[in-house]
Order: C-alpha cells, then sequence, then structure tokens
C-alpha cells in the first residue's frame, strides 16, 4: 500500500472526482469543492484550522476584514442597542438589559475620554453623537420601567 493510500484509509474517506476539468478553470478551486463535498458535516472539524480558512476564505467579501475605529464604535453602539431592545436581538430571551445597555455606554465613554486629542474630526463627531444619542435613549427606556 503506499503513502496516498495509507493516509486516505487513515481517514475513512477516500476522494474521486470524475468530472472533467477545462484548461482556463481553477484546479485549485475545484479540489477544495470536491473535498467539501466528499466531507460529510458532522466529520469537518469545528475549530478554525488553515484548512477551514482555505475553504472559507472565498466566501468573505474583500472588505469585510477591514477594522477602522469607526467600524469599532458602530459595533459598540449597535450591542447596546441591542440590549435597550432597540434592534431586536433573535438569540436573548430578553428583550432589554439595561445593565449591559448600560455597561456598553460607560465603555464608549472611556474610549471618548482616553481618545481625546487623537481622533480625526469625523470620528470625534460619530463618538460624541452616538454617546449622546444612546444615552437620551436609555434614559428614555430606563423611565419605562
Amino acid at each position: 500500500m503506499s503513502k496516498d493510500e495509507e493516509e486516505q484509509s487513515a481517514r475513512g474517506f477516500k476522494v474521486s472526482d470524475r468530472r472533467r476539468f477545462v484548461d482556463e478553470a481553477d484546479p485549485a478551486t475545484e479540489e477544495r469543492e470536491a473535498v467539501a463535498s466528499a466531507a460529510p458535516a458532522a466529520s469537518r472539524p469545528e475549530t478554525g484550522t488553515a484548512e477551514d480558512a482555505a475553504f472559507h476564505a472565498d466566501d468573505v467579501p474583500p472588505h469585510a476584514h477591514e477594522m477602522s475605529f469607526t467600524t469599532f464604535v458602530m459595533g459598540l453602539s449597535t450591542q447596546a442597542l441591542m440590549h435597550l431592545g432597540e434592534i431586536p436581538d433573535p438569540e436573548a430571551a430578553q428583550a432589554t438589559d439595561l445593565s449591559a445597555a448600560k455597561q456598553m455606554i460607560d465603555l464608549l465613554g472611556i474610549l471618548r475620554e482616553k481618545t481625546t486629542g487623537n481622533l480625526e474630526p469625523a470620528e470625534e463627531q460619530l463618538l460624541s453623537s452616538m454617546l449622546y444619542d444612546l444615552r437620551m435613549r436609555y434614559v428614555e427606556v430606563s423611565r419605562k420601567r
């Protein structure tokens, strides 16, 4: 038995691709598709290995990896709005969580305090307006309770 055959028998499956390949096709993409379709979902590893990243790298748009101060502030603000019940959270059993919302708003306040003088004017304006809006919404929601 050759080394490749031993490795295949140890894995428990063998991939036989019977498709005809076109010369201008990308063989690496076709190989990933063949391996992905041959392995059942339950046998695929759940951890983030380099092999998994290769399968899913094509699914992510190139701009999705960009992180900026603005996207960071917007993410924290969105979390605060979810805790305030302004944005429905399908996984949460409770509609509002004022303590979590307060924590997110306080975190944005600390971020504003610690970045004073280091932000661009647009970033400072965004952070200030988000903090003001979130604080007003927090007061409004807490009065309703």
